[in-house]
């Protein structure tokens, strides 16, 4: 219990000491727990300590821990690679998808949310560097896969997300985490109703919250190394 406590006090001061460094309020970012590879059993002890917000990315993982805890009142956040015949299972169970990233998964999600939930929040993913090895929509077809978004039921679009390319760069981390925010900026401008930036994780986040991050994913630094 104390280990965790220290960890949570220790993200919570970073994301407290970047706020005030770029004059932001504190409460102006929120805490995503990262907690894939993690038993529920760690997930149950966070929430103890006042995490609510948990992000999977691993979908029969994730739901093994949702039986597990259903008795907490967590918001579920999957964050992962959307394989075709995993979008009714995801649309069901969780409240947020931060990885959207093309057209077919997004009809999907929105036709097979149940009709007596509420609309599922939506990220869209950024290929903000354009690495071919991550997923994400390219930064030139984001107002378009925004517009679809807009159109469709059962869902409701949040803002942008993003991981930007690995790097020990502050300012080439700046760089990437700017032209994520410009992007935002410019779906505000066409009138989206969008409030959610997710980008920085653990080694990254000061600088995610410098150049306007409302959310950072944070992992190893809560939960540790993965359990065997």
């Amino acid at each position: 219990m104390k280990e965790a406590s220290d960890r949570l006090k220790t993200v919570l001061h970073r994301i407290e000491q970047a706020c005030a460094s770029a004059g932001r309020q504190t409460g102006e970012v929120s805490l995503l727990a990262v907690s894939k590879w993690h038993p529920a059993a760690r997930v149950r002890l966070f929430h103890s300590l006042g995490v609510r917000s948990f992000g999977e990315n691993q979908l029969q993982e994730a739901l093994g821990k949702q039986q597990e805890l259903t008795d907490l009142d967590i918001e579920w956040h999957f964050i992962g690679t959307i394989q075709s015949n995993k979008t009714r299972a995801i649309a069901e169970n969780f409240q947020w998808v931060q990885s959207v990233d093309r057209q077919k998964i997004l009809r999907r999600l929105a036709a097979q949310r149940p009709i007596q939930s509420k609309p599922l929040n939506i990220c869209l993913q950024v290929n903000i560097d354009l690495e071919p090895q991550k997923g994400g929509v390219a930064p030139g077809e984001v107002l378009r896969l925004a517009e679809l978004a807009r159109d469709l039921d059962n869902i409701r679009l949040r803002g942008l997300m993003a991981i930007p390319r690995l790097t020990s760069n502050v300012e080439e981390q700046r760089q990437s985490f700017r032209k994520v925010r410009s992007l935002f900026e410019m779906l505000k401008n066409e009138g989206y109703d969008i409030d959610t930036l997710s980008m920085g994780m653990s080694a990254d986040l000061e600088p995610a919250i410098a150049e306007g991050s409302t959310m950072v994913r944070i992992g190893t630094d809560l939960f540790g190394a993965r359990e065997s």
